[in-house]
C-alpha cells in the first residue's frame, strides 16, 4: 500500500554525541561481570546510525560492534541494534567500562535506567455512557506501541469485519511466551514482541506474563485509545454502558512489550535497553507510527538516537512529555519526536442539584438519579467509627441508613472507586465524593452514579445535607461543553534553554476511557497522564496516513502539530501549538524536513536551524527562516500574521505567498524589542489558506 515505506538511504555521517577516539585496548578484569541488577547494563552507541540511516548493512555493523567488544574483553551483549541505530547493551566490569569509551567508533556510553510509564490507571467499574463518533479511519496503517503489552481478548482489539485494507509493507513477527501463542496475533494485532532482559525476568511481579500479554493495563489502554475498534459495546455486570471507539479504529497494532510490573508497584517501569530494543525491532518491522507513552530523558540520549533512526526510516514518532511538571522538563526533547503533553478541563462533568435550583458541578459521568441525601459519617455500621464511615470504607456503612440514598463520602484512606463500591454494597443509589482539601476532581467510572466535588463545593453541599436530611437531591450529567481546556499542572513543560519548543502540542489526558486486560478483573477503566494524550496523537497520525499514504513522516508530523488550537492561560512551552483536534487535519500547508537533515544538523550542532514546526529563539537571536510547502492538489494563496506577543515586535516576510502543488517558499521571522534576558514572550505565526486551512506555528522568545 505505502510507497513511502521504502527506506530512504542517506550518506554516512558522524553523530555528534561526544565521540572519544583512542587506541584499542584489552581489559584485564579479574572477575566476570557482577550479577545482574536493575539498570546494570551499559548502552553503547556507535557512530553514524544504523541501516535506517544508510550507514552500512547489518553484517558490517555487527563486525564493528564485535571489534569494540573484543578490544575491551567483553562477552556477548544482551542486545544488539542495527536498524534504528548501531549499538549494543552489555554487562561490563569496572575495568571494561573504563576502556570502552575510548574505543574507535564509539559515539556514546550510557548506563541503563528504568523509565516510568506516563499514565495512571483507575481500575473502575463502569456505569455511564461513552461516545464513539468515528466508524472508519486508519485502514492499512500500523501503529507500533512500545509499552506494557496488549490484551488480545479485549473486544476493542479484536479481529472484526470492516478493518479495511491490510498493511502491505509490515513484516513484524509474533513472539510466543507465557499465555501467548501465534494465534493471538490477528488482522488487528498484526505483531507482538517482548523484551525483558534489561528490566530482569527475575524481578517482575508474579502476576506478570513473560510474553506480549499485558498484565498492567497501560499498554492496552494506549492501544485502544489510538486504534480501538469502532462501536464496541461497553458492557459491565451484564449491563450495556454505551459505546467505545479509538481515534483510528481501522488501524492495526503492533505491540512491543518493554514495560513491566514489579513486586512493588512503585518500581514498575521500562528499562531503556528494553525500550531501545523494541524501537529497533519496530523500525525493522516497518511500523508507520511509533508510540512511546513513557517518560524520562530530557537529553539527546540513546533512546532519542534510536528514535532519530525511526524518523530517518519515515516513521512518525510520538512520545509522552511526562507527568512531572513540577520537577522535570518535557521528555523526548528531540525535534524529530512529536512530544505530547496533557490537557485537562474536558473531562465529563456531573452536577448535584437542590430542589430550589441551587447546584454544584464536579467531575463525573453519572446517569440521572433523584433521592434523599445522607452524610456517610451519619450512616456508620454498628461498631464502625464515624471517620471510617465518612470515608466510605468497605463494610463501614449501615445499609438500613444508606439504602436508596445519595451518599456523601469524603476522599481519603481508600481508592475513589472503592468508595462507590462500598456505597453500592450497602444499597446506596448514588455517591457525592467530596475533597477534604484543595486538589483535583476526576471523572472515574464508578459502581454507582457519582459526582466528585472540590473541597469548597463539598463543604457547602455537606453543610446543606446536614441541615436538610429528608430533602431529595438530583445527580445528573452536565450537558454541553464540559469545561475550560487548559494544560494540566502536572504535564511537563519544555526547557526554555532547549533547541525546540516542547511539547509540540497537548491532548486530553484526564480520565480517558480505555480497554483493560481480563487479568485486572475489569474490562474497562479510565487513565490519566500524557500517555492518554500521546495515544490520541498517534491515532491522528494514523488517520492522516490512511488518507494520504504518500505523505512523509515529517509532513504528517507537521500537520498534526500545526493543526492544534491554542488554549488560554497556557504558554507555548506548556502547550506547544495548543490542543490537538479530534479529527484528522485538512490544512494544505506543511513544514517539511528531509530525513538526512536531522543527522546533518546534529553533526553541525545546529538543531535550531531545522525546518521544524516551532521556533525557540533566545534573546540574542533576532532572525530565523523557515519554509512552507503546499501539499494540496491545487494552487493556493496563503497569508501569515504574528499573534500574541506582548513585549517584542515580530515581523514575517513575505506576508503572503501563492504556491502551486508541491511548491515551497521561504519566510523570515524578525524580532525587535528587548535584547537583555527577561521573561518569556511567546505567540503564534498563523497561516491562513484561501481554501480554509489554518496552520499555527508556536514561537517562544526566551531568556
Amino acid at each position: 500500500m505505502r510507497a513511502r515505506r521504502v527506506r530512504r538511504l542517506v550518506g554516512c555521517c558522524l553523530l555528534a554525541l561526544g565521540v572519544g577516539l583512542g587506541a584499542p585496548a584489552v581489559a584485564t578484569a579479574d572477575d566476570a561481570p557482577p550479577p545482574a541488577a536493575p539498570g546494570d547494563l551499559t548502552l553503547v552507541t556507535m557512530n553514524g546510525g544504523g541501516t535506517a540511516a544508510g550507514r552500512a548493512d547489518a553484517p558490517e555493523l555487527l563486525a564493528q560492534q564485535d571489534a569494540v567488544l573484543a578490544a575491551v574483553g567483553a562477552g556477548e551483549p544482551v542486545y544488539r541494534w542495527t536498524t534504528a541505530l548501531s549499538g549494543f547493551a552489555v554487562r561490563l566490569t569496572e575495568a571494561q567500562l573504563a576502556l570502552i569509551d575510548d574505543q574507535p567508533g564509539v559515539a556514546s556510553v550510557e548506563a541503563d535506567t528504568i523509565r516510568p510509564m506516563a499514565g495512571r490507571t483507575s481500575f473502575a467499574t463502569v456505569r455511564g455512557a461513552t461516545a464513539s463518533p468515528r466508524l472508519r479511519g486508519g485502514a492499512g496503517v500500523v501503529i507500533g506501541v512500545v509499552d506494557s503489552g496488549i490484551a488480545p481478548e479485549s473486544p476493542a482489539l479484536a479481529d472484526v469485519p470492516g478493518l479495511g485494507a491490510d498493511p502491505e509493507a509490515f513484516a513484524g513477527g509474533c513472539a510466543e511466551g507465557d499465555g501467548w501463542t501465534s494465534e493471538d496475533c490477528t488482522r488487528k494485532i498484526v505483531g507482538a514482541r517482548w523484551y525483558v532482559d534489561g528490566f530482569g525476568a527475575d524481578r517482575v511481579r508474579s502476576s506478570e506474563s513473560l510474553s506480549p500479554r499485558d498484565a498492567l493495563g497501560h499498554g492496552t489502554q494506549v492501544s485502544s485509545v489510538a486504534a480501538g475498534n469502532a462501536g464496541v459495546t461497553v458492557r459491565v455486570d451484564d449491563r450495556d454502558a454505551g459505546f467505545f471507539g479509538g481515534v483510528a479504529p481501522q488501524a492495526r497494532i503492533a505491540a512491543y512489550k518493554a514495560c513491566w510490573g514489579a513486586p512493588d508497584p512503585s518500581d514498575d517501569g521500562c528499562s531503556t535497553a528494553d525500550v531501545v530494543s523494541a524501537v529497533d525491532a519496530a523500525v525493522a518491522d516497518g511500523v508507520d507510527v511509533l508510540t512511546l507513552a513513557l517518560a524520562g530523558g530530557e537529553l539527546i540520549d540513546t533512546l532519542q538516537v534510536a528514535l532519530l533512526g525511526a524518523a530517518e526510516a519515515d516513521v512518525v514518532v510520538v512520545g509522552a512529555a511526562g507527568n512531572s511538571g513540577a520537577s522535570a522538563y518535557a521528555a523526548h526533547p528531540a525535534p524529530w519526536v512529536t512530544t505530547i503533553g496533557a490537557a485537562v478541563g474536558r473531562m465529563s462533568r456531573g452536577r448535584v442539584t437542590l430542589p430550589g435550583g441551587r447546584s454544584w458541578d464536579g467531575g463525573g459521568r453519572p446517569a440521572p438519579v433523584r433521592g434523599r441525601a445522607v452524610l456517610a459519617a451519619d450512616a456508620a455500621a454498628p461498631g464502625v467509627s464515624r471517620r471510617a464511615a465518612a470515608q466510605c470504607r468497605l463494610g463501614a456503612l449501615d445499609s438500613r441508613l444508606v439504602a436508596d440514598r445519595v451518599v456523601v463520602c469524603q476522599r481519603g484512606a481508600i481508592g475513589r472507586i472503592d468508595k462507590s463500591e462500598s456505597v453500592a454494597q450497602a444499597g446506596g443509589r448514588a455517591m457525592v465524593l467530596v475533597n477534604r482539601r484543595p486538589g483535583s476532581v476526576t471523572a472515574d467510572l464508578h459502581a454507582v452514579p457519582t459526582v466528585h466535588l472540590s473541597a469548597a463545593a463539598g463543604r457547602s453541599f455537606s453543610r446543606w445535607v446536614s441541615r436538610h436530611p429528608s430533602t431529595r437531591v438530583t445527580v445528573s450529567r452536565v450537558a454541553g461543553d464540559p469545561g475550560t481546556r487548559r494544560t494540566a499542572r502536572w504535564s511537563a513543560a519544555g526547557d526554555p534553554r532547549g533547541t525546540s519548543v516542547k511539547p509540540d502540542a497537548v491532548a486530553d489526558g484526564d480520565a480517558v476511557l480505555g480497554a483493560l486486560p481480563e487479568s485486572t478483573g475489569r474490562a474497562w477503566g479510565v487513565f490519566s497522564g500524557s500517555s492518554a494524550a500521546t495515544a490520541h496523537a498517534s491515532g491522528l497520525a494514523a488517520l492522516v496516513i490512511g488518507r494520504h499514504p504518500e505523505r512523509s513522516a515529517a509532513v504528517v508530523r507537521s500537520l498534526i502539530a500545526t493543526s492544534s488550537r491554542p488554549m488560554a492561560g497556557s504558554s507555548v512551552l506548556e502547550q506547544g501549538a495548543g490542543a490537538l483536534p479530534s479529527r484528522a487535519p485538512t490544512a494544505h500547508l506543511a513544514l517539511d524536513v528531509a530525513p538526512e537533515q536531522w543527522r546533518r544538523a546534529m553533526r553541525r550542532h545546529s538543531l535550531a536551524r531545522l525546518n521544524t514546526t516551532s521556533l525557540l529563539m533566545p534573546a540574542r537571536q533576532r532572525r530565523a527562516t523557515r519554509a512552507v510547502t503546499n501539499i494540496g492538489t491545487r494552487a493556493e494563496y496563503f497569508s501569515v500574521t504574528a499573534r500574541g506577543f506582548t513585549s517584542h515586535r515580530v515581523q514575517v516576510r513575505p506576508l503572503a505567498v501563492r504556491l502551486a502543488p508541491g511548491e515551497s517558499a521561504d519566510f523570515t521571522i524578525t524580532v525587535s524589542g528587548p535584547t537583555a534576558p527577561g521573561r518569556l514572550d511567546d505567540g503564534m505565526l498563523v497561516w491562513l489558506g484561501a481554501r480554509g486551512g489554518v496552520t499555527r506555528m508556536p514561537v517562544a522568545l526566551t531568556r
